[in-house]
């Protein structure tokens, strides 16, 4: 069980942000992004949208940095991926 997020490379709304996304289970993404703090509305299909300032919160509370291509790979062979339009 691994939560795994990417540099806070995607614009929105007049910031950077990350994905944060699970390995396993949403149930696991969940709890991980209520110990961060993140609102329920920050989720997004199959992964959580956090502001770039939250990224190094993320990083010490366990989520392991990936390239974004990486996150996908892993959202995707866990099973979990969601594309829009589905």
């Amino acid at each position: 069980m691994t939560i795994y997020i990417d540099p806070p490379i995607w614009p929105g709304h007049g910031r950077m942000w990350s994905h944060l996304v699970s390995d396993r289970s949403f149930d696991e993404l969940h709890r991980f992004a209520a110990v961060l703090g993140a609102p329920p509305r920050a989720f997004e299909r199959d992964h959580y949208d956090l502001p770039a300032e939250r990224y190094g919160d993320a990083v010490r509370a366990g989520a392991v940095e990936v390239g974004s291509k990486e996150l996908v790979r892993r959202l995707t062979e866990a099973g979990l991926r969601r594309p829009k339009g589905r």
